[in-house]
């Protein structure tokens, strides 16, 4: 019954009734995603059935099977609606293929403006009486519920009939044994009768065991019989009923059993009428429901249209389009349905608001009728309550007429050319046609002399244009596209072609008016080229004009949009630039809150000190009180006590004194990539840029960039350690250096990079491997290796012996400022 509805599928003209259709489609697709499938197997015409139920005649049991299927898919329909009601926070995930709509309500239209729509007669039988089924329900829009809420309300599976009718019908041709007490009674007796026979029967195939062909015990017209040799025909008491057909074998009742079967045959007359009683009491419990089973049907049979709907909207990753009454079209990225997905090329065509004729040029083979199909198919979809399988945001109008003059319809038997097939179609259309239509034409005018033909397609586009009606037409008439761009309101648009490889793109440039390329797929199919150039030598200078400067435009498009692309690009590069320098500077802020968090420990830690050191102060000066000591004891507790606050202060003095440069540098020797020491921070930095007329310079320490003064730096030997407090590291005594030692002394004097440049391969890596490790040992996070552009073979060893490192976090090419890809910047793991 869903097929039959699926066949008889129609375009509408009433808006209402198509918002109506699509958001019942969007809200079983809605389902579909939420809450998975739902089966209408089992729906069927029983209309015959239900006839009969209605001059209270008496169902068979196929009739009330059939019955049962339609009760029972009610009630799967029926559950698979509560379930989605009652457990809400349970919904699967939804696929990305379905669209979610979380606002029905807000565009579900006026109740009272679909009670005519909503409760149209639909012809729902194959038979060939037609049958009318009862009216679908009224809509009821409610709260949350959405477009399908009230068919599924409306349904009534009638669930203890269809209980007692699936508890007494096991299947087409078996009533079961407690479908009555008579019934049960009856089959009962049957069975202890039926325990006779064979026992007796059992008792002969013993005792005359040689009188038989085979020891099995046979049925026979309903009757239990031996297969007895036909030697043995007189000495083997009983009836027979049957004869094999060579004649050695007869089937004999013996005499013992002919009362038993004769007692089970009145038995099993007894059984079909306790049978017939169980169908009447059955049949008669449907007869008070045949409305509802016809209203169930009706319900069932739209419920697994509008399901059919949203399952073909999902299999083409379809979505929903917008309607309007303006006549105003515009399909974003629309895909034919009938050309394969992974071939197939988006489609952007609009039409109705700037302009109302659309004129497509384009090579043979372009696409141009591809095209016009595709908004007629959509514009039929839309109309007929189907998805459309395009992006989000297309829009469809209402048209009451859909005209269309596609292909060749050239007849033989009704003598009919392909010009005249195709005017006779145009003269059928403009006699209809009006500013509530839509028009479709393909290679209008062609098939005659191009001269009148041109004047004619213009003549007929410049009616269609004044009566306002919307139009698409394709052509390879320069006239027509001259029309277009002199008429306001028409629009020239073409379907791209690519010259470097003599093949169409199949995409639709509106504003542009295209080239036919005739001359370029000859030549790609093989015509010669003296053929060709000869061809080129007959046209008109006028219209070679025309042609150069659209092959112009069309040159000036793809630069423009090429240009553009480089633009995205370039902005693309820009906001990684722009990601980079942000999680640069949280790395920066993230190093700086720890260097003053250890600060604070370390204040918090002197003041703890000397809190101890006053309270022992105190102490001690009390006791040598209370003791009774000489003023000679406590001068000399507070002259060591001031000693010590004297060291204690000095050697603060030494380390937080700030030092300039002890050899100054003049702003002419420096170069780019010279390691200096800053000693207004007291750190070593390589030079990025040269000082400028004020002195001031950049230089980087690792991952900080700052402009520091000529006067506050000084050049630094790489080989050379410095840093206070290590002129007096020679004079410790040997062998007692420690570990700590080591790593301060490197601490202080590695250099945040190396230069590379300039050193083979094989010079390059061990400097690199042992430059690596004492940075590693002094804790710096990072460090900067600059190795050149050049051909690339020494970036990459350092960046394989990079790998190799496991105290390496990671390693990147420099960005702007850093110097890009001639310097890698290596992370060392915490």
């Amino acid at each position: 019954m869903g097929k039959h509805l699926v066949k008889e599928l129609l375009p509408s003209v009433d808006i209402n009734e198509i918002e109506q259709n699509l958001l019942e489609t969007d809200a079983a697709l809605l389902r579909l995603g939420l809450h998975g499938n739902i089966s209408f197997s089992g729906v069927r015409d029983v209309n015959d059935s239900l006839k009969r139920l209605d001059i209270a005649a008496s169902l068979s049991i196929p009739e009330l099977l059939q019955i049962s299927g339609v009760l029972t898919a009610a009630g799967r329909a029926k559950a698979y609606a509560r379930d989605s009601e009652k457990a809400p926070e349970e919904k699967k995930p939804v696929p990305r293929a379905v669209r979610l709509n979380a606002h029905y309500t807000k565009n579900q239209p006026d109740p009272e403006k679909l009670k005519d729509t909503v409760g149209k007669e639909r012809i729902l039988t194959d038979s060939s009486e037609p049958l009318k089924a009862a009216r679908l329900p009224q809509l009821k829009i409610v709260g949350s519920d959405d477009s399908l809420s009230g068919y599924f309300r409306d349904i009534e599976p009638l669930s203890p009939v269809n209980k007692e009718i699936t508890r007494c019908i096991l299947s087409e041709d078996t009533v079961a044994d407690d479908a009555s007490a008579g019934l049960f009674s009856v089959r009962k007796k049957k069975h202890v009768y039926e325990e006779r026979i064979h026992t007796s029967l059992n008792s002969i195939l013993n005792s005359s065991r040689s009188m038989l062909q085979d020891a099995v015990i046979t049925m026979r017209d309903g009757r239990y019989c031996l297969p007895v040799k036909a030697e043995y025909k007189s000495s083997f008491q009983g009836m027979v009923h049957d004869q094999s057909s060579t004649g050695s074998t007869l089937f004999i009742e013996p005499m013992s059993i002919v009362k038993l079967n004769n007692d089970i045959k009145e038995l099993e007359a007894e059984e079909k009428k306790e049978i017939e009683k169980v169908l009447e009491t059955l049949s008669g419990s449907l007869m008070p429901h045949t409305e509802t089973i016809r209203n169930d049907i009706a319900i069932l049979a739209h419920l697994d249209f509008v399901f059919a709907k949203a399952k073909f909207a999902e299999s083409m990753h379809a979505t929903m389009p917008k309607l309007n009454d303006k006549y105003y079209i515009s399909i974003l990225n629309g895909r034919h349905p009938l050309i394969d997905p992974k071939k197939v090329v988006p489609t952007t065509v609009y039409l109705g608001k700037e302009f109302d004729m659309l004129v497509i040029t384009g090579p043979n083979t372009g696409g141009k009728t591809v095209c016009l199909k595709t908004i007629g198919l959509f514009q039929l979809m839309g109309q007929s309550g189907l998805f459309i399988p395009a992006s989000e945001g297309s829009e469809l109008s209402v048209f009451e007429e859909i005209f269309a003059d596609i292909g060749d319809e050239q007849s033989i038997e009704q003598s009919l050319s392909t010009f005249s097939a195709h005017m006779t179609n145009t003269v059928k259309i403009l006699e209809k046609a009006d500013s509530h239509s839509l028009c479709l034409f393909d290679e209008l005018g062609a098939g005659t002399d191009p001269t009148e033909g041109a004047a004619l397609a213009m003549a007929i586009l410049n009616f269609l244009h004044n009566m306002k009606t919307r139009t698409v037409a394709t052509t390879h008439y320069a006239e027509i596209k001259v029309y277009a761009l002199s008429t306001p309101g028409v629009e020239n648009a073409s379907c791209e072609f690519d010259v470097t490889t003599l093949s169409p793109t199949y995409r639709l440039l509106i504003g542009i008016p295209g080239k036919s390329n005739a001359f370029a797929i000859s030549q790609k199919l093989g015509l010669p080229a003296y053929i060709i150039d000869d061809a080129k030598s007959r046209l008109e200078k006028e219209d070679v004009k025309f042609e150069d400067v659209i092959a112009s435009l069309e040159e000036s498009r793809v630069t423009i949009e090429r240009e553009k692309q480089e633009i995205e690009r370039y902005k693309a590069e820009i906001e990684e630039y722009k990601r980079r320098a942000r999680e640069n500077s949280k790395g920066v802020e993230k190093g700086r809150d720890k260097i003053l968090q250890k600060a604070r420990e370390e204040a918090s830690q002197i003041l703890q000190d000397a809190k101890e050191t006053a309270d022992s102060i105190v102490k001690e000066l009390r006791r040598q009180e209370q003791n009774g000591a000489a003023t000679l004891e406590a001068e000399k507790t507070r002259s060591a006590l001031n000693k010590k606050l004297k060291d204690t202060q000095a050697s603060m003095s030494v380390s937080q004194k700030i030092k300039g440069p002890s050899k100054p540098v003049s702003a002419k020797s420096l170069r780019i990539g010279d390691t200096v020491h800053v000693a207004s921070m007291d750190i070593n930095a390589t030079v990025s840029t040269l000082p400028d007329h004020k002195g001031e310079l950049y230089v980087t320490a690792g991952i900080i960039r700052t402009k520091v003064s000529v006067r506050d730096i000084e050049l630094v030997d790489t080989g050379k350690v410095t840093g206070p407090g290590l002129e007096n590291m020679g004079r410790k005594k040997k062998g007692s250096t420690s570990g700590g030692d080591i790593r301060m002394q490197k601490t202080m004097g590695i250099s945040p990079e190396i230069n590379l440049i300039g050193m083979t391969t094989a010079e390059a890596i061990p400097e690199l491997q042992k430059y690596l490790d004492d940075a590693y040992l002094s804790h710096i996070p990072q460090a900067r290796v600059v190795h050149g552009r050049g051909t690339g073979a020494l970036r990459k060893a350092v960046h394989q012996q990079l790998k190799k490192l496991k105290y390496v976090e990671s390693f990147r090419l420099g960005e702007f400022g850093e110097g890009q890809d001639g310097v890698t910047i290596v992370v060392f793991k915490k």
